[in-house]
């Protein structure tokens, strides 16, 4: 991997870094990581801070619009249409920049929300220029506005990937491609992670509202069916109940509920969810990992947790830099290229808030199972 690339990764997984930290890393002097920071800030990938470097920051005005290597005239111009720009998208986004950079592609970005009608209108707005030769995109597909939006990208003239998404299997869907996190697949790691800890109650607590919940949902209740243990014997709600009027009470209920059925984990998407819970329940008396062990998903702000949340990071600037590869491959190669539709899978990361089920814990699990009524 060339110096460059690690800075980039460096800053994917920690959000910031200083230069010291990163001259010890790649084993070179600090006066070659500024000279490489000053090229990637030039680029549009990164926002020199005192002393070290971030991720692009929105609010970084230094360079407007990214260009192609060395000026030279770019390729393609691609356009994207995300559904936020906070939040897990704007690494996406950071992906897609550096493929597109390094393609000699122009990458046009344009911030939407959760909603079918905007997604149609901004993606109208880049097919109404010229100079568009494909589009990156993360529609909205609940609903019949987001069914009607997925027929309606399927008919454009031109060829379309869509980001984190996949396609409907119900609508016609033959030219879209997809490239997408395998969110089961990260639900299925943290479960397993926790059940090699000795938890045998591993609960859910999951943003109904995100569109890749059900994907979280099916891949925490597969894996425990899988390894025998019942997902109707612990707890399982609604993560976005944490918020509001009513949340503490929401939460205490579910602190309660644990106890009750004797759950000892507690995977919970997304991490702004978990590192409420976790404080939460800290605030109840109730030890994190000792009494809970939590994994947490999504890794935005898991880090900042006290204790540290172990978390499920999905691979968000590879979902940006495949995708924009593929566009850009379809657009070489044409028709004779098989469509793809591309799973990535997430990585697990273990911070302090997963440990081994406790004694205390595992002797009240076996009490609790002695006394349980026959049926």
């Amino acid at each position: 991997m060339q110096r460059k690339e690690q800075v980039l990764e460096q800053l994917r997984q920690d959000g910031a870094v200083t230069v010291k930290e990163l001259a010890e890393l790649l084993g070179v002097s600090e006066m070659t990581v500024r000279r490489d920071v000053n090229e990637l800030s030039r680029q549009g990938l990164v926002t020199r801070v005192h002393g070290g470097v971030t991720l692009r920051s929105k609010l970084d005005q230094t360079v407007r619009e990214r260009e192609p290597r060395g000026g030279a005239l770019a390729r393609y111009t691609i356009g994207m249409v995300v559904p936020s720009l906070d939040y897990y998208w704007p690494h996406v986004v950071n992906g897609a920049q550096l493929a597109a950079a390094q393609a000699g592609t122009r990458l046009l970005l344009r911030g939407s929300t959760y909603d079918a009608a905007d997604n149609r209108k901004k993606i109208q707005t880049l097919l109404d220029r010229a100079d568009v030769h494909g589009i990156l995109v993360a529609p909205e597909t609940a609903g019949e506005q987001g069914r009607e939006l997925m027929r309606w990208l399927n008919t454009l003239p031109l060829p379309v990937v869509l980001a984190e998404r996949r396609p409907i299997r119900d609508i016609p869907s033959f030219h879209l491609e997809s490239v997408a996190t395998d969110h089961a697949s990260g639900a299925e790691k943290a479960v397993l992670h926790l059940r090699a800890l000795g938890h045998e109650r591993v609960g859910l607590l999951v943003a109904e509202t995100r569109p890749t919940a059900p994907a979280v949902r099916r891949g925490w209740r597969e894996t425990l069916d899988r390894l025998g243990l019942d997902p109707q014997q612990s707890v399982n709600e609604d993560a976005g109940r944490c918020e509001g009027p009513d949340g503490e009470r929401f939460m205490d209920d579910v602190l309660r509920r644990c106890r009750a059925t004797g759950t000892t984990a507690l995977l919970i998407f997304a991490d702004g969810h978990a590192l409420r819970f976790v404080q939460h329940a800290t605030d109840r008396g109730v030890r994190v990992p000792d009494d809970l062990a939590v994994v947490a998903y999504d890794d935005e702000v898991a880090h900042l947790g006290l204790p540290a949340l172990s978390a499920v990071r999905p691979p968000k600037s590879w979902v940006g830099k495949v995708g924009v590869e593929m566009l850009v491959s379809r657009l070489d190669e044409g028709g004779s290229r098989p469509m793809h539709h591309v799973r990535l899978v997430p990585e697990l990361i273990v911070r302090e808030s997963s440990a081994p089920i406790s004694e205390t814990l595992q002797v009240a699990a076996t009490v609790r199972e002695a006394t349980a009524p026959s049926h």
